[in-house]
C-alpha cells in the first residue's frame, strides 16, 4: 500500500500559509468595515442635507470662517480656499 499520512496533519508550510491567509482576511475585513462606516456617514450626511438644505449653507460659512481665523492666527498671507 501507499504511504498515506492522516488528513488532520498538515505540513508546516501549509500551516504557515493558513496563518498568513488569516492575517490577510483580517486586514480585508477591517478595510471593509472602515468603508462601511464611511458609507454610513455619507448616507447620514445626505439625509441631513436633504432634510435641512440650509445646513449646507451654514457649513460653507463655517468653513470660510475657519479659513479666515486660521489665516489670522497662523499668519497665512493667502488663506486656502478649497471648495
Amino acid at each position: 500500500m501507499a504511504d498515506s499520512s492522516p488528513l488532520t496533519e498538515l505540513p508546516q508550510d501549509s500551516v504557515d500559509d493558513v496563518l498568513e491567509l488569516n492575517k490577510e482576511f483580517e486586514k480585508i475585513i477591517e478595510a471593509v468595515e472602515n468603508i462601511s462606516v464611511q458609507l454610513t456617514w455619507m448616507g447620514y450626511d445626505m439625509v441631513a442635507l436633504r432634510t435641512s438644505p440650509e445646513l449646507g449653507t451654514s457649513m460653507l460659512r463655517l468653513k470660510e470662517a475657519y479659513h479666515q481665523c486660521r489665516a489670522i492666527i497662523c499668519g497665512d498671507q493667502e488663506p486656502e480656499m478649497d471648495i
